[in-house]
């Protein structure tokens, strides 16, 4: 990425990305980047996506593009993602078996060039029962070196995830969220865990 048009200001944990870039995977790109800093707690974007000329396609195009890209992927009967783009900005709907399947789909379409915004509206569908849902994550967590069950609790209601209690770092954060999203059956988790 050139950062040669981006600017960065800090303060009390938050940051503030602005500038310009080519394209929108770079201002993803960013976006992560600052955001896996240690002390970073909240971002604020207002990076603009400037395409170059060579870039600028018609919103078909992109639509066109996007749907070549994600053909390679549409393995799963029950993947079933939509497209829609305006002026530059797309938005994927539709539904998906699992957490990663919206994480990919999402990815794929990020660097399809013209795309100067994504939003992601992409449902998670399951394909299995959630009733053993806590307990799958439960021993899920159990495996983790950090896990304290003192300090982690969870509820479960019809494939939602609440994830309440403390952790250490923002590893240990997302470590806990990524556990979640992997067991069959969640459709949402909320995480609430909090960094001591």
């Amino acid at each position: 990425m050139d950062a040669a048009h981006l600017g960065v200001t800090a303060q009390d944990g938050v940051v503030c990305l602005m500038g310009y870039v080519d394209d929108f995977g770079q201002k993803h790109a960013a976006e992560i980047a600052a955001g896996r800093v240690k002390g970073v707690k909240a971002v604020v974007e207002e990076i603009e996506v400037r395409l170059p000329a060579d870039h600028l396609w018609n919103d078909d195009e992109i639509a066109k593009r996007a749907v070549d890209r994600l053909a390679w992927h549409d393995v799963d009967p029950g993947y079933d993602v939509h497209i829609k783009v305006e002026k530059g900005w797309m938005t994927l709907s539709g539904h998906v078996t699992w957490h990663f399947q919206k994480e990919a789909a999402e990815a794929d379409v990020r660097h399809v060039l013209g795309v100067v915004g994504l939003d992601n509206q992409i449902l998670i569908k399951p394909k299995v029962s959630v009733s053993n849902v806590s307990d799958d994550i439960t021993h899920a967590l159990h495996r983790s070196w950090f896990f304290d069950p003192t300090s982690i609790t969870l509820s479960v209601d019809a494939g939602a995830v609440r994830l309440d209690g403390t952790v250490h770092s923002p590893h240990e954060r997302q470590v806990a969220a990524a556990t979640a999203w992997a067991s069959p059956g969640v459709t949402a988790v909320e995480n609430n865990l909090s960094i001591i």
